[in-house]
Formats: structure tokens, C-alpha cells, sequence
């Protein structure tokens, strides 16, 4: 399981459609950063979330979710961290769906973390839930 949490007011979007670039680049800038923060030693391992991006859509897998954290320090808003929720094109609005979960930041405030796993859509009186079904493959990294 991820080992990570967002607040509730941490900016996010949601689409039943495959998130454009610049949809994404709205919402959670950090997913495009081109170097690590400022902060970060030569023995950081900088993992560019948008090159994964790029791979995981040549295998089929579209993003339909994404969120970044609230900063305070407005010079990391840009590599704070963020997580984004790949489908195939096809199983987007299923409500049982392989997905991959990506979790980094790039100011060394999370790991690079990646889960694929099966996720069942569980409605619970009007609210939708996720609930994870089966884990098949997780990474991650230290920051």
C-alpha cells in the first residue's frame, strides 16, 4: 500500500475522460519537473515523473486522476509531492479496473513509489469508493 496521504483540500482532478498534459500541468505542476528542488544533494536519485508518464501511456495506461500537496515554501510548489492514477483507456469508468498508482515528489518529501493492483468500485450510500482488491506488483525507492 502506498505509504502516503493527501488532505482533502490538496488540489486534485478527477475525469472520466484521459488527462491531458496540460490538464495535468494545471492541477499538479510538480509531475513535470525537470530537475530535483534546490534542496537536493548529488546523492539524490531524481526519478522524472513525467518520463514515466510517457512510458506507462505507450503501454496503454491513461491518467485519470491526479493530486499534488499544498506547500507553504511557494519555491517548492513545483516539486512538491504528487501522485497520479493510471487505467487502461478502456477500464477508466469500469468499476473494476487494473490501475497504477504513482506516488514522487522531487523535493525529497516522498519516495518514488508505484502500485499496480486490481481496484473494485464499492458505492457506499452516494459516496463512490475505491477499495483495492489485489496487489500485483509495488516499487519503490528511497529519496
Amino acid at each position: 500500500m502506498l505509504a502516503s496521504r493527501f488532505a482533502n483540500h490538496s488540489p486534485a482532478l478527477r475525469s472520466d475522460h484521459p488527462l491531458s498534459d496540460d490538464q495535468i500541468r494545471r492541477v499538479a505542476p510538480s509531475i513535470f519537473a525537470d530537475a530535483p528542488h534546490e534542496s537536493r544533494s548529488p546523492r539524490y536519485s531524481y526519478i522524472p515523473t513525467a518520463t514515466v508518464l510517457t512510458e506507462l501511456r505507450k503501454e496503454g495506461f491513461q491518467p485519470f486522476m491526479v493530486c499534488q500537496t499544498r506547500v507553504r515554501r511557494e519555491d517548492r510548489r513545483d516539486f512538491t509531492k504528487h501522485l497520479i492514477r493510471l487505467r487502461h483507456a478502456s477500464q477508466i469508468n469500469g468499476a473494476e479496473a487494473n490501475e497504477v498508482v504513482l506516488l514522487n515528489s522531487h523535493d525529497g518529501t516522498s519516495s518514488y513509489q508505484m502500485l499496480a493492483g486490481q481496484f473494485r468500485l464499492c458505492p457506499t450510500g452516494h459516496r463512490r469508493n475505491y477499495v483495492q482488491r489485489r496487489t500485483m506488483s509495488s516499487h519503490s525507492t528511497c529519496a
